[in-house]
């Protein structure tokens, strides 16, 4: 079993990084940081994103598990108490992989080119000054609406709790190959109009959007944050591709729900 360990760069987390190198190579596991069969991350839920980006090429061959050194996290699920434990599991324990969605975001320019991202939270578009974004809104080669207002944010299902909820988005299952579009401080009156709620479209539905304007945009890709001038349209969907978890014993995703934003202290 090959693995690599990526920290937060803290204190704590990077002394857990050691510790559990000297524990995984005590149990002869094999150091690989360019082709791991498992990636860990320690320190919280921005460290398993930068995890995910760091290997999104190699989503097909690797595993993730988190280990949080901070608040409890969606997709850190070990303590740093357990790691001995953790590093057992992973040497003597048949792996249990646990599919997310993404998805997929492809970035169409007037000149003709394209780029490729894949997320694992959320993407957003808005403009770059703060102004006003107008942007058509297609689903399925259909005009959906136009929309007015400071942006729009593609969440996956695993995503949903982060800042599509802040938006007052639905929270959705991980195991739903689905996306969640919601709007970010939309116009609506008499004159303008969309649709006001977060809408949750299925793995086999593309949404385009096509700025009414030219200019600079803004877009995000999870953490990643990017300017973008001379854009023809942006397509979402659910990609083909999936993140793999490694999972040791059960961690329900309605139970990390209640601990993170109804249990008390």
């Amino acid at each position: 079993m090959k693995f690599a360990i990526l920290s937060k760069g803290d204190s704590k987390s990077d002394a857990l990084k050691q510790k559990m190198m000297s524990y995984m190579k005590d149990f002869e596991l094999i150091q690989d940081e360019q082709e791991p069969d498992i990636v860990i991350s320690v320190g919280g839920d921005g460290t398993l994103l930068q995890a995910f980006h760091t290997y999104s090429h190699r989503l097909d061959e690797v595993s993730f598990v988190g280990v949080h050194t901070g608040h409890l996290g969606f997709y850190a699920d070990w303590l740093p108490h357990e790691v001995e434990k953790l590093v057992i599991a992973i040497k003597n324990e048949p792996i249990l992989r646990i599919e997310y969605p993404l998805i997929e975001v492809i970035v169409r320019y007037e000149q003709g080119r394209e780029t490729r991202f894949l997320a694992l939270n959320e993407a957003t578009i808005k403009t770059h000054n703060g102004a006003t974004l107008v942007v058509d809104v297609d689903i399925r080669g259909q005009h959906f609406e136009r929309f007015r207002g400071d942006g729009l944010c593609l969440s996956t299902p695993s995503g949903s709790t982060a800042y599509n909820k802040a938006l007052g988005g639905a929270l959705m299952h991980p195991s739903l190959e689905a996306m969640q579009m919601t709007e970010i401080a939309s116009i609506n009156n008499r004159v303008f109009r969309t649709v006001g709620s977060p809408l949750v479209l299925p793995k086999h539905h593309t949404l385009h959007v096509t700025p009414v304007n030219k200019g600079k945009f803004l877009l995000t890709v999870d953490h990643i944050t990017s300017d973008h001038q001379g854009i023809k349209s942006v397509q979402y969907r659910v990609a083909d591709e999936k993140i793999r978890f490694a999972r040791f014993r059960p961690f329900p995703f309605w139970k990390r729900v209640h601990d993170s934003f109804i249990a008390s202290e």
